[in-house]
């Protein structure tokens, strides 16, 4: 999975390591991660650096692609390439780095996988995704990385590295249960010998096959004894493919309880901080299906993020507030991000913050037929407004629609639908929808329309 920084493109080679160090600094001290979240990083000038510790000899889990981070490498480019393209010293190191990468995996670059989302803002949970076996981060998730220059480079540099390194062996698998036919299967970049070799314990050849051409296809009759083999598939030139098959049987080790995000609400949705600078705050609520470390952050339009809370929360239903008195006006995403540590789990709920309309209010709550309810509202300017009566989703009546100037504003009810007609009784919403420069924002506040009294009959009296 390829990424970018997104920094600055103006570094000496000498301020490359500098630029790595801050990037582990922010990943560690800021995100509280173990490491960098990247396995690798490339500056422009075509070096190379360790990103993950560990990750040049292990297969090491990254930190890069919230849902994609197992099974993947993740590699950054020192920069910002949404409309720079990346130096040729830069292209060819990530050319020579995926290659090695993708050979000791045995995996074909110009091959496609279906991978399974551990869920994130763009693919929930469980969600099969086909990806390239070279991709970009924004293939994985609700991002634009790695900047658009070099996200249309990836095909390109995809053909070079599978012309890299050659001859390649691909795809190596085993079929089939100790003490029955094993079929071993791998693909060859060219057509050429092959061998399957098999070696007990001891490292004798207990069985071998050969062949020529661009697929390895070989049967083994493996004898019905408690043993452990070693398999290797090999071609001149190629590193070879190899692994392990029988030994003693362990039942595999209980998977971890599985993380979730759930209900996550924040009320009010709208947050109108008072121009008086009271205190402003709303009410976020979840549920986790494990406890788990959470943070929340606040995330503009222009992707700038603050932190609203950071704790362990246990499992079940969980709550926070947070004050957006010092909060700017403007259209927010908040982001819960549950973590385990063997998993990740993500959840996001839409937050306006705006001082335009303040001080809404329904008095009485609830009334009869022949009583009123009073709306009333503080504008801060002068702004187009709506008012409607809605049961559910569904709008029963609209009491007024034009321009409102700044200043408090009070309007009646009197249950009808603005005609005259009596609504039935129920539950309402009176919602006040204003424009400015957020565009059409709405604010509800309910109310109940009792029944008319019952009439008594003269004629019984």
């Amino acid at each position: 999975v390829v990424h970018h920084t997104a920094g600055s493109n103006n570094y000496t080679p000498a301020q490359s390591a500098a630029i790595v160090r801050g990037i582990q600094l922010y990943h560690v001290q800021g995100n509280g991660w173990n490491d960098i979240g990247y396995n690798f990083l490339v500056d422009r000038y075509g070096t190379v650096y360790e990103g993950r510790g560990g990750g040049m000899t292990r297969n090491v889990i990254g930190a890069h692609a919230g849902g994609f981070n197992s099974g993947t490498v993740g590699i950054a480019l020192i920069g910002n390439f949404s409309s720079a393209t990346p130096p040729k010293a830069m292209q060819d190191a990530l050319v020579k780095l995926l290659a090695w990468r993708l050979d000791i995996a045995h995996i074909d670059p110009l091959s496609t996988v279906a991978y399974t989302s551990g869920g994130n803002l763009k693919f929930k949970a469980g969600k099969v995704v086909t990806l390239r076996a070279i991709s970009g981060h924004r293939d994985t998730g609700p991002s634009e990385c790695p900047g658009t220059d070099a996200y249309n480079l990836l095909p390109a540099l995809a053909k070079r590295v599978a012309a890299t390194g050659l001859p390649k062996i691909y795809a190596p698998s085993v079929q089939g249960v100790l003490g029955g036919p094993l079929r071993f299967r791998a693909r060859l970049s060219t057509v050429k010998e092959w061998t399957v070799t098999i070696s007990g314990a001891d490292g004798t050849v207990v069985a071998h096959g050969s062949g020529t051409g661009a697929l390895v296809d070989w049967t083994w009759h493996s004898p019905a004894v408690k043993a452990s083999y070693k398999w290797v598939i090999a071609t001149d030139g190629a590193l070879s493919a190899e692994g392990t098959i029988g030994g003693p049987v362990k039942a595999p080790p209980p998977p971890p309880p599985p993380i979730a995000i759930s209900d996550l609400v924040s009320t009010p949705s709208m947050v109108a901080p008072a121009p008086d600078g009271t205190s402003a705050t709303a009410s976020v609520t979840f549920s986790l299906s494990v406890a788990a470390h959470v943070t929340a952050t606040l995330t503009d339009a222009l992707g700038n993020s603050s932190t609203l809370a950071d704790a362990d929360e246990p499992a079940g239903a969980s709550s926070f507030t947070w004050d957006a008195t010092a909060v700017t006006d403007g259209r927010y995403t908040l982001t819960l991000t549950a973590r385990t540590s063997t998993a990740t789990a993500t959840a996001g709920a839409n937050v306006i913050v705006d001082r335009t309309l303040t001080a809404l209010a329904v008095a009485p709550g609830t009334f009869a037929p022949g009583d009123s309810a009073m709306l009333s509202f503080t504008l801060s300017q002068a702004v187009p407004v709506q008012i409607t009566v809605q049961q559910g989703a569904t709008v029963v009546a609209t009491l007024f629609s034009d321009t409102l100037g700044a200043g408090q504003h009070t309007m009646a009810w009197d249950g009808t639908d603005g005609l005259g007609t009596l609504l039935p009784p129920g539950s309402y919403t009176l919602v006040v929808t204003f424009t400015d420069a957020l565009g059409a924002v709405e604010e509800p506040v309910p109310v109940v329309l009792e029944a008319a009294p019952a009439q008594s009959d003269p004629a019984l009296e």
